[in-house]
């Protein structure tokens, strides 16, 4: 009993200081979407070049998402994670003192550098220190801690930028990371990771074995798919309600606040999914089948103002019961070792597709189509389906030839 309980407290302490660093990553996803009421008539910008610094911050996350995976397996999740969460204050502080389009850009540049080790970093400590048996559980309140990092940060910013301006609230955010980072130095023992991969003479070329599994690239593209509707809402959908529906930006602030939250709730109820299901990529399609049917009616726009609020949180629960099963979908598609380097390339897609989104939806908004922009979060995640049920098929047919293979 002693042993079990032991096990279940390590587990919980290394599922939440894991947490609580993503939390911290998505939080920073935002501070430039969170203020660009401020930073458009502050620098004169369009939507189209907010929406490029967005890109540039993804670009750069994913490029550096996907080098960062190699960098962790070689050398270490904790030591990866900790430089991440500093970069991210740097870049706080080199925003709040950007007096120029070519500052946002630098730095939203440094904050897509530290943003970039998280995924890796995270699901390889992870899958290294949670028991098996709580391992959804672990990556349901990954999901979650996420989810209330994006929820968090429009509130954060636009509270303090109203109140003493956008410089003030980015020098707030820079707070944040500092004392993430203090209290993970101090836990630093339960995050000890496992020692480094060596590779054995000769056998270099097996390190990017991995590239050749279709189910790899199969989870990179639901990846892609899946957050450039993400990227459309998260840059867009307050701007897009307010006009859809003649509601105040609070109210428009309000609803995706409750997609995150109810996204939240959500991978609550698909962790217990996912640890009681094999089939992932279904418990993916159904989920995303239900969102993107809501996401068609919220486009529309013909119901009345308080239809708002209540769509896009059942559209980020949906979402959210998809969590969990996703990412044990990749876990099942990684090949033994090779974690950090699946994680870093799969997630890379989740950056790329982050950094298309808010490009592709600034346009679509300086256009005047408001609808557009929910027509393309449901076309968009309705593509992901068929990248989910391909993961799972391949996975499977993969473990069965292992199977028959040692029968």
């Amino acid at each position: 009993m002693d042993t079990e309980n032991n096990s279940f407290k390590r587990d919980a302490r290394v599922i939440g200081l894991v947490g609580l660093a993503h939390g911290t990553s998505h939080f920073y996803h935002l501070i430039l979407a969170a203020l660009i009421p401020w930073l458009k008539p502050a620098f004169g910008l369009s939507y189209t070049e907010l929406g490029l610094l967005m890109t540039v911050f993804f670009v750069v996350s994913g490029v550096g998402q996907a080098l960062a995976g190699f960098v962790v397996d070689r050398f270490g999740a904790r030591t990866v994670l900790f430089s991440g969460i500093a970069m991210l204050g740097v870049s706080a502080l080199v925003l709040s003192g950007a007096g120029s389009y070519g500052g946002l850009v630098l730095g939203a540049l440094l904050a897509g550098v530290g943003n970039a080790v998280f995924h890796p970093a995270d699901y390889t400590l992870l899958n290294q220190r949670v028991s098996r048996e709580r391992l959804a559980h672990g990556f349901s309140v990954h999901g979650i801690s996420g989810n209330i990092g994006w929820a968090a940060s429009p509130i954060f910013l636009t509270t303090i930028a109203a109140a003493h301006g956008w410089r003030t609230a980015l020098l707030c955010a820079a707070a944040l990371p500092v004392a993430v980072l203090a209290l993970l130095a101090l836990n630093r023992h339960v995050l000890y990771p496992d020692p480094p991969l060596r590779q054995a003479a000769g056998a270099q070329g097996n390190t990017l074995a991995f590239l050749k599994l279709r189910a790899v690239w199969l989870c990179f593209g639901f990846f892609l798919l899946t957050a450039v509707a993400l990227g459309a809402i998260q840059s867009f959908a307050t701007i897009s309600l307010e006009s859809l529906y003649g509601i105040s930006h609070a109210l428009a602030t309000s609803s995706y606040t409750a997609y995150m939250l109810a996204s939240a709730l959500g991978m609550v109820a698909g962790g217990f999914l996912g640890a009681g299901s094999k089939h992932h990529d279904r418990t993916v399609a159904l989920a995303f089948s239900a969102a993107a049917l809501l996401a068609l009616v919220l486009a529309a726009g013909a119901g009345p103002s308080w239809m708002a609020l209540p769509l896009m949180g059942l559209i980020g629960l949906c979402s959210g019961v998809a969590g969990p099963s996703r990412d044990l979908m990749i876990r099942a598609a990684a090949p033994q070792g090779a974690t950090g380097r699946v994680y870093g390339v799969v997630y890379s897609g989740l950056d790329s597709g982050l950094a298309i989104g808010p490009l592709l939806f600034g346009l679509v908004m300086d256009a005047g189509r408001p609808g557009w922009v929910f027509a393309g979060v449901a076309l968009f995640q309705a593509l992901a389906i068929a990248t989910a049920v391909g993961v799972g098929g391949s996975t499977r047919a993969r473990q069965a030839g292992i199977k028959g293979q040692a029968a």
